[in-house]
């Protein structure tokens, strides 16, 4: 095989598997699509992650005796599902099509460069959602009014120091306490249902697919990266909790 054919297979294929993981993709899947791709790229592929870079292997032919190794950075991408299906559907195209390596980074590429989605249409979304939980919790409308806009506030605060590049622990403190103490304000108007509204205000904050990942990560036998991602998701959720007490000690009188 080729060296120079090998060296560009091993750059695409570790970009390849750093976009999945990136993008919140638990590492079974990861390794299983990189395995397939390698396969129809003709090239054998073997893959050790942790929580910020991966290791991935490439060899050619078994009679050439040639590899190649990468040490990659895993970047933090949002959690994306649309490049989940899309680069798992890839895997799949380029496995039962015997597409060629510069077909594969077409799509790849393709892929890519699609238009995420309008972050308004995410914040209105995540404001509904918060509003929901609020209503299957037992709040009235007013609550939920009040969930809503509180989750709007919070919601951009979050985008707007991410965008920054703050730390993302000191962005979840700071949006759980801007979202909370918004909320707050149904403690002020006396409603019945405004502890429930001051609970659910911050739910958008929850780690949900680090926890999901960790676990199916710990399941599959990938248990560094596995508990790494537990870790995080905890010191997040406690820094969900740091923020949600920083408004408690602010209202406290306002619900003895």
């Amino acid at each position: 095989m080729d060296k120079s054919y090998l060296k560009e297979t091993s750059d695409f294929l570790a970009e390849y598997m750093t976009s999945m993981l990136g993008a919140g993709v638990h590492t079974s899947r990861v390794v299983r699509n990189s395995k397939r791709l390698g396969e129809a790229l003709g090239v054998t592929v073997n893959i050790s992650t942790f929580q910020k870079a991966a290791i991935i292997t490439v060899g050619g032919r078994e009679e050439d005796g040639q590899v190649i190794t990468r040490v990659v950075d895993i970047p933090a991408y949002p959690i994306s599902f649309e490049w989940n299906a899309d680069l798992s559907a890839l895997s799949w195209a380029a496995y039962d099509n015997n597409y060629s390596l510069e077909k594969v980074k077409d799509e790849f590429r393709r892929i890519l460069s699609k238009p995420k989605m309008n972050p308004l249409f995410v914040m209105l979304m995540t404001g509904l959602a918060n509003a929901s939980f609020c209503r299957l919790f037992g709040g009235n409308i007013w609550a939920m009014l009040i969930v809503f806009t509180s989750t709007l506030v919070g919601f951009y605060v979050r985008q707007h120091l991410t965008r920054k590049k703050v730390n993302h622990f000191i962005v979840f403190i700071v949006s759980a306490f801007i979202a909370s103490l918004c909320a707050s304000s149904a403690l002020s108007l006396g409603l019945v249902s405004a502890e429930i509204a001051l609970a659910t205000s911050v739910l958008y904050l929850v780690p949900g697919v680090p926890l999901l990942n960790g676990i199916l990560d710990v399941a599959d036998g990938h248990v560094l990266i596995g508990f790494s991602r537990l870790v995080n998701a905890f010191l997040l959720i406690i820094c969900i909790a740091i923020g949600m007490s920083m408004t408690l000690m602010l209202v406290k009188d306002s619900l003895l």
